[in-house]
């Protein structure tokens, strides 16, 4: 049975930054917050092959489909491009991830991370839309879509040859609208030109627009004693035409408690609130930051092992705060279980699977530098 994409839940549970307990996933966390959301009237999780080290996917099934009838939830997960060396890949992943989830079919399956150069050209080479087209005649897949980190001109020729999308994940919120490597503005008018649904990741780029310098946060809970800096964040995607689910990568209770009380009864921004976002955009893009979502594709296949949106975190904090102490305090425990910034070999694995396309290793020296390790 398909789906009607216009009527997906408004918040989707996002799975890559589970709760972790010593580097392992929080099971009975995890289940508290599913049953929270669940309860929410929301049912709508994204996982994906290579979170939390192909671990989210067992999370899933554990929390999540052994816990609630199949037909009360819908499942979403993706196909990595960098995992395909030859044709036979495509089929063991999805059947491992079949496995793994605990599940028949997925209601949602991406192609993921579609961009300029490799990830594109290896579903190209493989045929993998017409592979996805053939699980969902065989009642594996009910919708296929792709999740997008490329140019908008790309995005375009691949609607143009896929024409069989059915929806399209893009990376949106507003700090990236004008940013010259994103592009979130141009791909969602693309998207929203041609009757796309869009599913919105990183809405608040990676907990950046959480945590607010003290003078836009003033700003905000002036106009809006009663809701978190956080909550504009997801008002603003929320209020944009053809935004089907707008993915949140919750780690805690607290977090699911705010974004249920933002998409219950959910309030779109005013003429007035959407000013004010402008304003903070434009303070916030006068501020050097670099621009890391934390999504930790770059952690997995460090030869160094070091915790890279660690180490970029307290170089922003450090930017923002360069008297808060704290900042150095945290990144000498940090390197105490995890790689220094100066220990970067410079092996180019990291930028090779940035979504943001940034330059880790430049980057890392700088990091290095300021830190003194």
């Amino acid at each position: 049975m398909s789906i009607d994409l216009t009527k997906m839940p408004k918040l989707g549970f996002g799975m890559m930054r589970l709760p972790e307990v010593d580097g392992v996933i929080d099971h009975e966390h995890v289940c508290r917050m599913v049953d929270k959301y669940m309860k929410s009237g929301m049912n709508y999780f994204d996982t994906a092959y290579v979170y939390h080290g192909g671990k989210s996917e067992v999370a899933a099934r554990e929390a999540l489909v052994k816990r609630y009838p199949r037909d009360s939830f819908m499942i979403a997960t993706k196909l990595p491009a960098w995992e395909i060396k030859k044709e036979d890949d495509i089929e063991r992943i999805f059947n491992e991830q079949l496995e793994r989830c605990g599940v028949e079919y997925f209601d949602l399956y991406l192609l993921h991370s579609i961009e300029d150069g490799n990830n594109y050209e290896t579903y190209e080479k493989y045929d993998c839309f017409s592979w996805g087209l053939r699980k969902k005649e065989a009642g594996q897949i009910r919708h296929l879509g792709f999740s997008y980190h490329g140019s908008p001109e790309l995005l375009v020729e691949v609607l143009d040859k896929h024409p069989e999308v059915e929806f399209v994940q893009i990376q949106l919120n507003y700090l990236d609208r004008s940013n010259p490597v994103v592009r979130s503005q141009e791909l969602y008018d693309i998207l929203a030109e041609r009757n796309i649904p869009i599913i919105v990741m990183e809405p608040i780029r990676g907990g950046m627009l959480a945590n607010m310098p003290p003078e836009i946060e003033t700003k905000f809970k002036e106009r809006r004693p009663d809701k978190s800096v956080a909550s504009w964040a997801l008002r603003f995607v929320g209020s944009l035409p053809g935004v089907m689910t707008i993915l949140s990568g919750m780690s805690t209770e607290e977090q699911m408690d705010d974004n249920i009380g933002t998409f219950t009864d959910f309030e779109p921004l005013a003429e007035d609130e959407m000013k004010l976002v402008d304003e903070a955009t434009s303070e916030l893009l006068s501020m050097p930051q670099i621009g890391c979502t934390a999504c930790k594709y770059c952690c997995d296949g460090c030869p160094m092992g070091i915790s890279i949106p660690d180490v970029f975190r307290t170089i922003n904090t450090l930017r923002r705060y360069p008297d808060d102490w704290r900042s150095k305090n945290f990144y000498s425990g940090l390197i105490t279980r995890s790689g220094k910034a100066s220990d970067c070999i410079g092996c180019g694995q990291c930028e090779s699977v940035c979504p943001q396309h940034l330059p880790i290793i430049e980057l890392l020296k700088e990091a290095a530098e300021i830190l003194g390790q």
